[in-house]
């Protein structure tokens, strides 16, 4: 299919591909990293600013989207990846840095004591520890995030202004017409059939491991 502004579905289809994926390692690294530090870590004011995640949890979404969309706009970034892709590197999705604590503090402290009586860092116990026994949980980070980016239409109709940036949900919001009427059922229904097989793919190839994860995140020993 090639029609809206000349681009075609493969582009689209890229453009998602992009997002989710730079989406997925902003994820894992940032979350992973903001987890392990309020899981295993002692600093001042940690219980503070854990709470202070948690409370981020109860704020609409709609709250913030103003905000952010001046402040993206002063840096430059509407009409770009950027507001979709660099908070994922912050944690800013509080969901997955509490869902990764849960996971982390059921994983026994022996582990990190006998690590660390045999020479091996922080940083050590973290990358050949923590998140070799946390894949479970991280598979189910990435794949919820690669899901809701995906499937995001609200962001992407909100920042990505050119149709060569357009993702597959903004792309099809093209065939609906100014009177609210779509324009080709053809090109729609093919393109929406073809939009859901990622996440088939994707779950149903992960899904041991997501339910894994789901069921030991809420675990605590």
């Amino acid at each position: 299919w090639k029609g809206y502004a000349g681009t075609s579905f493969g582009r689209f289809f890229a453009n998602s591909l992009f997002m989710c994926i730079g989406a997925v390692i902003g994820n894992l690294i940032a979350c992973t990293m903001a987890a392990y530090a309020f899981g295993r870590l002692k600093f001042d004011g940690r219980g503070f600013w854990f709470a202070v995640m948690m409370i981020t949890l109860m704020l609409p979404g709609h709250v913030t989207i103003v905000p952010r969309y001046i402040l993206y706009n002063t840096f430059g970034w509407v009409g770009t990846y950027l507001p979709i892709i660099v908070p994922k590197f912050v944690a800013t999705d509080a969901f997955f840095v509490f869902l990764l604590v849960q996971f982390i503090r059921s994983l026994p402290k022996e582990l990190d004591e006998a690590a660390i009586i045999d020479g091996c860092s922080k940083v050590g116990v973290f990358s050949r520890i923590i998140v070799p026994l946390a894949t479970p949980a991280l598979v189910t980070v990435a794949l919820f995030t690669f899901l809701w980016t995906w499937d995001d239409f609200f962001n992407h109709l909100l920042y990505l202004t050119d149709p060569r940036t357009f993702s597959v949900s903004r792309a099809l919001r093209t065939f609906i017409g100014d009177a609210g009427a779509v324009n080709n059922w053809g090109g729609a229904l093919a393109m929406s059939t073809l939009s859901i097989i990622p996440a088939f793919i994707l779950f149903f190839s992960l899904q041991k491991y997501f339910v894994q994860g789901i069921t030991t995140t809420g675990l605590k020993g």
